[in-house]
């Protein structure tokens, strides 16, 4: 019986790695492909690579998806925009992790379901590494457990089906595509790493759908357990696969042929960790599923602020414990506001160190969506282009990638391996006022001080912070006397803020003319005061 025993000792002094991804999905719906790379540009637009390196990161999650490269008909591909994207890797000395399949059924001359789909598979992933021998690491597909409930137990993509045997076949067959393409690459590059991806969290319900959460919980390990040689007769769901019409034989070609990963990728978002609820009438339609016993509302647990919330660490140890290899986080992005992708990405980090220092051996933290994202409110089935920002900004008219905060958090934990910033000391939104720690907003917290308390914008200012967790000062001219160089300087100097909004102003726009210097103190003065002050 062999296995997969490429060496990966690692000094464990070495700092833990950033790595980025673009979110790069091409799922097809119906006889339609939608393609994310295609709605950023990415292919049609020079220079991105170049913005990426100067975050400072080596090694990047890159589509070399299978749609892409061979579209009609198998064996015929046409490389020329990775040919040119790749040789751009190698010159700013960047290290592609490629995915070749992400969250896909492939070109439209096969599917999940085709009994040849590994096969195919396979050929296409000998075919690129020949085309590209010095990539070292890989992630064959992406994500293969979510992909076959997306597309064979809920029926969101294609093949749109909807049954436990549909869901089974998928699985089945993306973890044997997975492990005869690593095979094939390895006969090109035998030092080449295997990494696998999966989406993992944890189920939690009422008790009467207890016994549902426990399946979902023995099945987020599916595909890793499957691959590693796990399921035998007396694996949880055995039964299940075989009711399934998965043929014994079928399991057993996996037990005789384990190919454990080099590492274990895991992708943890705010939603990964589900609750179960049998009380549908608490909830809209869109939410209500079932099983073949029973219909029940499956949620995101972090939307019900009486849940118990499950720390990722928790997620990443169970993970640790049952395989022993390492890890990476290979997916963060959190939906929501700036700030709170920013404590997203920055719990998981300290979450990693964390782990580090128990001897949990994780390697990298990775920042997902460098260009953002498109039509994931809606799982990808429909093309409203409703779009997610994430590293980079692509909705600025001066330049077509706006680095964002969280550019600035990356590029700083990959070399300095820290970050700071005010918001960072009060909880995300997921964390607030939620058990089992009732988190509040820290108020002693360096403050964003909002001047003008009185008026109309001052006022929105300050619901928006409440609204999104920051921690602020209002301020009205009782308080502040924005003209006023002496009054600036000492109540600033007691409240040391982190960032002013200005919205003081004289605003009674026809008493201006008559009042001009007293509208010139404080609509002109007043912010270039603040402005020094801001500076010094």
């Amino acid at each position: 019986m062999k296995t997969n025993s490429h060496n990966l000792s690692k000094d464990s002094k070495e700092p833990l790695e950033v790595w980025a991804g673009l979110e790069c999905t091409v799922n097809r719906v119906g006889d339609d492909f939608f393609n994310q790379c295609d709605k950023s540009g990415h292919y049609r637009r020079e220079g991105d690579l170049e913005h990426f390196a100067r975050l400072n990161i080596k090694k990047i999650r890159y589509p070399c998806l299978w749609e892409v490269v061979c579209q009609k008909e198998e064996g015929k591909y046409n490389w020329s925009e990775l040919d040119k994207k790749l040789l751009e890797f190698q010159r700013l000395g960047l290290q592609p992790i490629p995915g070749l399949l992400h969250h896909g059924s492939g070109p439209s001359f096969t599917s999940l379901m085709d009994p040849l789909f590994p096969e195919k598979f396979a050929n296409y992933a000998r075919d690129f590494a020949a085309r590209f021998p010095w990539i070292t690491s890989y992630i064959p597909i992406d994500e293969m457990l979510t992909t076959a409930r997306f597309s064979c137990l809920y029926g969101h993509w294609y093949p749109h089906h909807q049954s436990d045997g549909s869901f089974a076949r998928a699985l089945v067959n993306q973890v044997k595509a997975s492990v005869l393409a690593m095979k094939v690459i390895r006969l090109i590059n035998p030092s080449a790493l295997f990494i696998q991806v999966d989406d993992i969290g944890r189920a939690q319900s009422t008790e009467r759908l207890q016994y549902q959460a426990t399946f979902e919980n023995h099945r987020r390990w599916l595909s890793f357990d499957l691959i590693c040689g796990r399921v035998n007769q007396g694996h949880p769901l055995y039964a299940y696969l075989i009711e399934a019409e998965i043929h014994p034989e079928e399991l057993s070609w996996f037990q005789e042929n384990p190919y454990l990963p080099d590492m274990i990728g895991l992708n943890h978002y705010l939603l990964s960790n589900r609750f179960l609820d049998h009380r549908l009438e608490l909830y809209a339609p869109e939410y209500h599923g079932g099983n073949s016993r029973e219909a029940y509302a499956d949620l995101g647990a972090v939307d019900l602020k009486t849940v118990p919330l499950i720390e990722p660490e928790e997620i990443f140890s169970e993970a640790w414990e049952r395989y022993k290899i390492p890890l990476a986080i290979t997916e963060v992005h959190g939906r929501g506001h700036r700030e709170d992708q920013l404590r997203w990405f920055y719990q998981i980090w300290q979450s990693a160190k964390n782990l580090r220092e128990q001897g949990v051996d994780i390697r990298a933290v990775t920042a997902w969506s460098l260009l953002g994202n498109f039509d994931w409110h809606k799982l990808c089935t429909v093309s409203e282009n409703f779009y997610e920002p994430g590293v980079f900004d692509l909705r600025s008219l001066e330049e077509p990638l706006k680095p964002t905060a969280l550019s600035r958090m990356i590029s700083s934990l990959a070399t300095d391996q820290d970050f700071t910033h005010p918001v960072l000391e009060n909880p995300g939104w997921w964390k607030i006022d939620r058990p089992p720690n009732f988190l509040q907003i820290n108020t002693r917290a360096a403050p964003l001080v909002i001047t003008g308390g009185a008026g109309t914008l001052g006022q929105a200012f300050a619901k928006i912070c409440e609204r999104r967790g920051i921690h602020y000062v209002l301020l009205q001219r009782s308080e502040l006397d924005v003209a006023d160089i002496t009054s600036v300087a000492e109540k600033l100097n007691h409240l040391r803020p982190w960032a002013i909004i200005n919205t003081a102003g004289y605003a009674n726009v026809d008493l201006a003319e008559i009042n001009a210097a007293q509208c010139f103190r404080v609509n002109t003065e007043g912010s270039g005061i603040l402005a020094e002050y801001c500076a010094d």
